[in-house]
């Protein structure tokens, strides 16, 4: 999977059209980084890249680089 598919997922989870994030953004500065985008973003990473996410390990996740490599 790409680096822009991935973004696009993160996207995804927070209800925002593509090309809106870049791999500096950080995540808080996005009022749509809430409760809701976190668990779709969990979800989608389970469902599209057959990986679980660490919940301790996503709330270190700062910037969208931090949430990519976390995927």
């Amino acid at each position: 999977m790409t680096e822009k598919e991935k973004i696009m997922i993160i996207e995804e989870s927070m209800d925002l059209d593509e090309g809106t994030l870049s791999t500096e953004d950080v995540l808080d500065d996005f009022d749509e980084w809430d409760s809701l985008a976190v668990l779709s973003f969990i979800a989608l990473v389970e469902e599209r890249m057959h990986k679980n996410v660490d919940a301790a390990e996503l709330k270190k996740v700062v910037t969208v680089a931090d949430a990519l490599t976390l995927m």
